[in-house]
């Protein structure tokens, strides 16, 4: 005798009921494993495994953790994507694509408190590359930031002075110190980004520096250096020796 259709769902809540109990199960296991052994144990699919859980509770997230790493190449690459982009992956909705943007920002927040402190900015210098780089290493235009200090190394702003294009950013001296004056600074690091991925400093990167260098230093402003990030690490104006 051929099943009937009701008798055929309910054989099949045993097999959903596992399923939901599995995917609890691992979640429960993945947030143990992170309270136990800390965020940088976890490999980067599980940890972003974890962060899509809370946007996305009723779901299996390790395989949608795998393709978004696969998709924009890096962890960080995945929380530096663009709206647009990550809208396009299946299995993201606006609700969780706002969530890995609220994470974004949170982490940036952070990085900028851990270098936005009483102690001067060149003693957390790691610090600040992180912050940079969290910033700017997977933009894919051009930005062009300045961090006005004042006489004790001190942040007083972080200020994206221009945006360019894929290879291009205008920037204008004079305008960079007339803002220095605006803030008091007496003191600038200059950053900017090479959405290349190489932070190699071209010839107008040293130009555009030497000429900055040249108005401000009449002005008792000191230019620090100009770090250049890229996604494959970043280089130091300063530390090359074209400063």
């Amino acid at each position: 005798m051929a099943e009937r259709p009701d008798e055929l769902a309910e054989a099949a809540i045993p097999a959903m009921r596992s399923e939901a109990d599995d995917h609890a199960g691992h979640r429960q296991r993945v947030r143990e494993r992170f309270l136990k052994v800390g965020g940088d144990a976890l490999e980067d699919y599980e940890l972003l495994e974890l962060a899509l859980q809370l946007a996305i509770p009723r779901r299996d997230t390790k395989a949608l953790a795998k393709t978004l790493l696969r998709e924009f190449g890096s962890f960080s690459g995945v929380f530096n994507a663009s709206q647009a982009r990550l809208e396009k992956v299946d299995g993201l909705g606006a609700s969780s694509v706002a969530h890995i943007k609220v994470i974004q920002a949170v982490a940036a927040r952070f990085g900028r408190d851990r270098i936005d402190s009483d102690k001067p900015i060149l003693s957390s210098w790691s610090q600040l590359i992180d912050y940079c780089r969290s910033q700017m290493a997977y933009e894919s235009i051009e930005q062009f930031r300045i961090l006005f200090l004042d006489k004790k190394n001190r942040l007083i702003a972080d200020e994206v002075q221009q945006t360019g294009t894929v290879d291009h950013t205008p920037v204008y001296p004079r305008e960079v110190i007339k803002r220095a004056l605006e803030h008091s600074a007496t003191a600038l690091i200059l950053v900017h980004n090479h959405p290349s991925g190489d932070p190699s400093p071209s010839s107008a990167d040293v130009r555009m520096t030497r000429e900055i260098s040249d108005i401000a230093k009449p002005l008792g402003i000191t230019l620090h250096d100009h770090i250049i990030i890229g996604k494959s690490g970043h280089a130091s104006l300063r530390g090359l020796k074209l400063l």
